[in-house]
């Protein structure tokens, strides 16, 4: 799955360690969502969405073979 995290977070001029403390995750989990490492549960990545205001399509997307 592919996402968009760490250019909405530069949008937003925010640290991993923000969005992590606004969704209530630690700072690893943000860091190995943006690597492609660890898939969020739908309530993680409805929360990410929310914080950038965006839709969840806008930030996760699934790529060939997810």
């Amino acid at each position: 799955m592919k996402n968009t995290i760490k250019v909405e977070r530069a949008r937003k001029d925010m640290t991993q360690q923000d969005l992590a403390e606004k969704v209530q995750v630690s700072r690893q989990t943000i860091n190995s969502i943006e690597a492609g490492k660890y898939v969020p549960s739908t309530v993680l990545a409805l929360k990410i969405s929310k914080v950038f205001g965006v839709g969840l399509e806008e930030v996760f997307e699934l790529e060939e073979g997810d």
